[in-house]
């Protein structure tokens, strides 16, 4: 059995002002061509499919062709679930129908999880299991279970309620959206819940042949090398600059460790960036590159209109920002990005000690972190919003 293992399309995303279908659809068209080419049996998309709730008819429109060549063209199944970025019911929408045409989709938390089989074209049989990204308080009310207060809770009751016969099939699968603890997280990625209580132990997933991951945007190992995230399909972020994006193609044999490839994803447009005073760069002549910029100016004196002077020499540049060089005088220093690095719930503690005599206590930060969390659940549901 060979299969495909993707996440984190993010599809409608905007980058800097740029709407990314069309790089979104080079890449995806890597994808297809890929799959093609190592004639797998699956491939696995583990969520974040839209960058947001409500994507842009482009985003949609773009999936439909995606899932067409795969299933309708190429006769290659999907199994596909919803990430923190996705409505759940948007991307359900229609399962019952299109599962018949090979595309196994999960967006909302069930009472018992009902596995995707797909048998290789070597005759193994495997098992996918699908587990849906959900907040703890949706999955209480979902699986009527008052216990769960955290994500690792909803994971460990979503396991638990996996049923068969494992001689049923010759391995198994687990499709899920969840950031394990020790990872390495980007920036460009949202917090699934504020103040530490949305890591999951690696543990739980021990005895599966294959978890694959969504949510982290750095293709990794999550402790065990059965259990991966795929990373993003794009470059998100000019934090992402020096990561290599890749496709994860699995090749599972039964009772032997799988054999896992990563194949890099071949971008439209890469990021570059590059650093310097700006007469050198404006001097630097008309830069053949076609990749998306971040200029870092290192002047220690303000710069007039930089970004549209700049755009003669970069076409795509799409950030600049300032770093000046060491021993230069540019004023008294900035916080801000002190600030930044800081979470929400850090900063109103910090604000609270300033303004009352005592700290604020654990029932106090447990209440305010359950604020945050049903706020930033909210701005998930908001129309056009989407995180940078």
């Amino acid at each position: 059995m060979r299969f495909i293992h993707t996440a984190d399309w993010h599809l409608g995303r905007l980058f800097h002002g740029i709407h990314l279908t069309d790089d979104q659809r080079f890449a995806l068209q890597g994808l297809v061509d890929l799959a093609r080419e190592r004639q797998v049996d699956a491939v696995v998309i583990a969520g974040d499919v839209f960058d947001r709730a409500v994507p842009p008819t482009e985003a949609v429109d773009l999936l439909d062709d995606t899932l067409a060549a795969l299933v309708l063209e190429a006769g290659i199944q999907v199994v596909m679930i919803a990430g923190n970025h996705d409505s759940a019911a948007r991307v359900e929408y229609l399962s019952g129908l299109i599962r018949r045409a090979g595309v196994h989709v999960v967006g909302r938390v069930g009472q018992r999880p009902r596995p995707a089989v797909v048998v290789g074209r070597d005759g193994t049989k495997v098992r996918f299991w699908p587990l849906a990204y959900t907040d703890p308080e949706t999955a209480r009310y979902e699986l009527g279970r008052d216990d769960i207060h955290s994500h690792e809770a909803v994971v460990r009751c979503q396991l638990e309620c996996l049923e068969g016969d494992p001689a049923d099939a010759d391995a198994d699968v687990i499709v899920g959206h969840a950031f394990v603890s020790g990872c390495r997280e980007s920036e460009s990625e949202r917090p699934l819940s504020v103040g530490g209580t949305g890591a999951v132990p690696a543990a739980l997933f021990e005895g599966f042949d294959y978890v694959a991951l969504g949510h982290l945007h750095e293709p990794q190992a999550a402790g065990d090398a059965r259990v991966r995230y795929a990373g993003s399909l794009l470059k998100y972020s000019f934090n992402e600059l020096e990561q290599r994006k890749s496709f994860t193609v699995v090749e599972l044999v039964p009772g032997a460790a799988p054999v896992i490839e990563e194949v890099p994803v071949v971008p439209r447009r890469d990021l570059r960036r590059v650093r310097g005073r700006f007469a050198d760069l404006l001097g630097a002549g008309a830069d053949a590159d076609d990749a998306y910029v971040e200029v870092v100016l290192t002047d220690p004196e303000p710069v007039l209109d930089p970004v549209q002077r700049l755009r003669g020499v970069y076409p795509n540049l799409l950030s600049l920002r300032r770093e000046v060089e060491e021993g230069a005088c540019a004023g008294p220093s900035l916080p801000g990005a002190a600030i930044k690095a800081r979470s929400t719930l850090d900063l109103f503690a910090e604000f609270f000690a300033d303004v009352k005599p005592v700290p604020l206590d654990e029932r106090q930060g447990a209440a305010l972190a359950a604020v945050l969390t049903d706020l930033e659940r909210d701005e998930r549901e908001a129309v056009g919003e989407g995180a940078v």
